[in-house]
């Protein structure tokens, strides 16, 4: 690191560490709520296939393969940590609490809007979910994706908390291997909701996609400490009722 880029990393995480403010270094950008910061990874836009049409594993939901394109936008580093939904809400609704770095959970769709509005109270940033189809483009390592069935390699025991090796619980982020845009997590661990309400793909090519207008179930992605590597991969998809909840359920940050 060159002295000026030393600099300005240290004058930013000073300034970071007295406010509720932001600073940039290269890809990044860091935010600190309430004396707790956090990292948001910029996503260069582009097109991509999304979905799959054969493979081991593979369900009928991920078809018909079609193509997507996804402006730029940025995604956490990590999923929310107790830590940081702590900070924001005064409370931590998780069911495993030995690690301020373990992901929040138990929480349902609702209880996350209205952490990322307190949030944007907090910081005057807009942050919200990410839709389905920014989740997958990010979780595939955007345009530097090397086409790994998991985020970020082929091995899931590189990069995931799964059924095989979470011995039952959740894990501090950050344990694993990231993927190849430096997002940690984004297999295994816990389910990340996002924005859009779940349904089949269209086989049509869409410019950023948000779901239908409405429905009975919001998607969730990424696979959790509870299921088998099948399920973990990028392309898999599943949903759940924006009331329900379970020691399975977080989310990632998008903006």
């Amino acid at each position: 690191m060159n002295k000026k880029l030393m600099l300005g990393t240290l004058l930013c995480a000073f300034v970071l560490a007295m406010l509720n403010v932001s600073c940039t270094t290269d890809n990044k950008k860091h935010f600190t709520v309430n004396g707790v910061t956090f990292t948001m990874i910029s996503v260069k836009g582009g097109t991509y296939t999304m979905g799959a049409n054969e493979g081991e594993g593979i369900e009928k939901d991920e078809s018909p393969e079609h193509s997507v394109t996804v402006d730029d936008f940025a995604i956490g580093e990590t999923e929310v940590t107790q830590e940081l939904w702590t900070a924001v809400m005064g409370k931590n609704p998780s069911g495993y609490t030995t690690n301020v770095q373990l992901p929040v959970e138990s929480v349902n769709w609702f209880e996350c809007q209205a952490f990322i509005e307190k949030l944007n109270e907090l910081t005057g940033e807009k942050f919200r979910m990410p839709t389905e189809a920014e989740w997958e483009f990010a979780a595939r390592g955007g345009n530097k994706s090397k086409d790994y069935l998991y985020s970020g390699s082929d091995s899931i025991a590189e990069v995931a908390w799964y059924q095989d090796n979470a011995d039952n619980v959740t894990h501090p982020v950050k344990e694993k291997k990231p993927n190849e845009l430096g997002l940690y997590d984004m297999s295994g661990n816990v389910w990340e909701w996002c924005s859009d309400w779940y349904a089949d793909y269209s086989p049509e090519a869409a410019t950023n996609p948000t779901g239908p207008q409405n429905g009975n179930c919001r998607v969730v992605r990424g696979g959790s400490w509870l299921v088998d590597p099948a399920i973990c991969r990028s392309t898999d998809r599943s949903f759940g009722a924006p009331k329900g909840g379970g020691c399975i359920l977080g989310l990632r940050l998008a903006m």
